[in-house]
C-alpha cells in the first residue's frame, strides 16, 4: 500500500516501543547513546515531532488524541540511504563484473535510456516505492547525466513530500556518446538544476561528478567553482572503490599524488562532500578526509558483489570521518538497509572487527542524518524534527518469529539481541509500515 503524504494541522499520535538514538555508541558507551522506550508515544503536528515521551509521561497532556496503536511493534527513526543510483534500479543483480567492465557493459546502456523524461519518471516511482517499502525515507541519489532524469526525480520525490538529495551526473570523457556531456554543458545544466531545485521544498542538489575516470579537469574545476557558487549544495562522487580504478586515476592524473588528491585539486573536498566506498584509501587519505570533514558511504553489499574489497570503518570512525551506510543499488544487491546492515556485519568480521546492531542502526538514521547534516531535521524522535519513521515487524517471518521472543524486549541487553536478529534475518518484510512527515506512505500491516 503506498499513499502521498498530507499536510495537517490535527495532533495525531503514535504508540508503541520506540528505540533511536542521541550520541553516537562508535564513541561512546552504548547505554549512553540508546534511547529506549518500551511504551511510548510520539505526537505528531503538522508533520513536525511536537512531544516524545513514554505513554505514562503523556498520557494526561495528549491521551486525547487519536492515537494509532503499534505496542507489539518497534518504531524507529527514518532509514536514511547515503549513496544510491535510481536509474540503474531495472539493471540490479547484473551478473559476473567487476567495477569498470560492469559500467560499460550493463551500466552505461541502461542510463542511456534516461534522456526520456517519461521513462524516468516511471522508474523514479519503481524506485520510491521499493525506498518505502524497505523503510528508507531520505537518500543521495544519482540520476544520469540528462537533466531530464533530475527533474523526473525529484518531482516524482516531491510529489510524495520526500526529503532527497539529488544531482545530475556530470561525465566528459571514458563513457559512450549517449550519456556523456561536455565540461560546459555539465556547468551549465547543473547550474539551472540547482537554481530550480536546491532548497525547494524538503529537496536538495548535489554536484555529482561520476568519478575521476570520467571527468576531464576542466569538468571537476567547473564543479569545484559550483559549490563556491552555491556553498548550501552537496558533493557526492565516487573514491578509491576498485584497485584498477584507482592505477586507472593515477594514469589518468599523473600529476596527482594520489585519488583523493584529484578530487582536492579542483576543491571538491569539503565538508559538504560525501565520497561513495573508500575501499582503497591510504593513510594519508583517510587523515585528509578526517581534516576536512567529509563523508564516507559505506556500501558492503556493492563491494561485495563486484569484488572491490573491504571498506575499513574502524579506521574511519577511529579518524572521526562521518559515515554513512549505503545500498548503491545496482552495484548493490537490494534496497533494505537492514540486508545492507548485515553485509557490514560480515565485512566488519572478516576485519576482525565487530559491528553492533545498535552501531549498525546508527549509521542508518541519526549516523547518516549527520553525515548528511541533516541531523537538525532527521535521525532521531527529537521534538521539532520530521516526523519521518517506520514502524518494524520484530516477527515477520517463520524463522524470526521463532528467533525473536514476542515479548517486548525489557532492557538494552534483550533490546540488542533481537534488533540483531532482525538486521541478520530481516527484509522488506519487516517493515510494517512507512510515515512521511507523520503520514503513512507504506503499509503492509492489515490493521491499517
Amino acid at each position: 500500500m503506498t499513499s502521498a503524504p498530507l499536510s495537517s494541522d490535527e495532533p495525531v499520535a503514535f504508540r508503541g516501543a520506540f528505540l533511536d538514538f542521541v550520541a553516537d555508541p562508535f564513541h561512546q558507551p552504548e547505554d549512553d547513546c540508546v534511547r529506549y522506550l518500551r511504551d511510548g508515544l510520539l505526537v505528531v503536528v503538522d508533520g513536525k515531532i511536537q512531544a516524545f515521551g513514554t505513554y505514562g509521561s503523556l498520557q494526561g497532556a495528549y491521551g486525547e488524541l487519536p492515537i494509532t496503536d503499534y505496542r507489539d511493534r518497534l518504531i524507529v527513526p527514518g532509514f536514511i540511504d547515503t549513496h544510491i543510483h535510481y536509474p540503474q534500479t531495472e539493471m540490479i543483480a547484473a551478473y559476473g563484473e567487476q567495477l569498470l567492465t560492469w559500467l560499460e557493459q550493463y551500466t552505461f546502456p541502461v542510463e542511456s535510456k534516461f534522456a526520456d523524461k517519461d521513462y524516468a519518471s516511471k522508474i523514479a516511482h519503481i524506485f520510491l516505492d521499493e525506498l518505502l517499502r524497505n523503510g528508507t525515507t531520505t537518500a543521495l541519489v544519482l540520476a544520469t547525466v540528462h537533466p531530464e532524469s533530475v527533474d523526473a526525480f525529484l518531482e516524482a520525490s516531491e510529489q510524495r513530500g520526500l526529503r532527497m538529495i539529488a544531482g545530475k551526473v556530470m561525465m566528459d570523457r571514458n563513457a559512450p556518446e549517449s550519456v556523456r556531456d561536455t565540461a560546459e554543458s555539465s556547468y551549465q545544466q547543473t547550474k539551472a538544476l540547482i537554481e530550480k531545485w536546491h532548497g525547494r521544498g524538503r529537496l536538495s542538489y548535489a554536484v555529482t561528478p561520476r568519478f575521476a575516470p570520467t571527468s576531464t579537469p576542466q569538468q571537476l574545476a567547473y564543479a569545484g567553482r559550483l559549490l563556491q557558487e552555491f556553498p548550501g549544495v552537496y558533493l557526492h562522487t565516487h573514491l578509491s572503490e576498485n584497485e584498477n580504478e584507482v592505477a586507472w586515476v593515477q594514469e589518468l592524473f599523473p600529476d596527482c599524488a594520489g585519488y583523493l588528491d584529484v578530487y582536492e585539486q579542483a576543491g571538491l573536498v569539503t565538508n559538504r562532500s560525501v565520497f561513495a566506498h573508500g575501499v582503497q584509501l591510504t593513510e594519508e587519505e583517510f587523515n585528509r578526509l578526517a581534516e576536512q570533514g567529509s563523508t564516507i558511504a559505506h556500501c558492503p553489499t556493492s563491494n561485495l558483489f563486484l569484488g572491490s574489497g573491504l571498506f575499513n570503518l574502524v579506521k574511519a570512525k577511529e579518524n572521526n570521518i562521518p559515515v554513512g551506510i549505503a545500498t548503491d543499488v545496482g552495484g548493490g544487491t537490494g534496497f533494505s538497509l537492514l540486508q545492507t546492515l548485515s553485509e557490514a556485519y560480515k565485512v566488519a568480521q572478516l576485519r576482525q572487527n565487530n559491528l553492533s546492531s545498535f552501531q549498525a542502526l546508527f549509521l542508518a538514521t541519526l549516523g547518516g542524518a549527520q553525515a548528511l547534516h541533516l541531523s537538525d531535521s532527521l535521525g532521531n524522535f527529537g521534538p521539532g524534527k520530521d516526523a519521518d519513521f517506520v514502524v518494524l515487524n520484530r516477527q515477520p517471518t517463520p524463522l524470526l518469529k521463532l528467533r525473536n521472543s514476542s515479548d517486548l524486549p525489557t532492557n538494552l541487553q534483550e533490546l540488542a539481541d533481537q534488533t540483531f536478529a532482525l538486521m541478520m534475518l530481516g527484509d522488506d518484510r519487516a517493515v510494517a509500515a512507512t510515515y512521511i512527515l507523520g503520514k503513512l506512505a507504506h503499509s503492509t500491516d492489515s490493521r491499517l
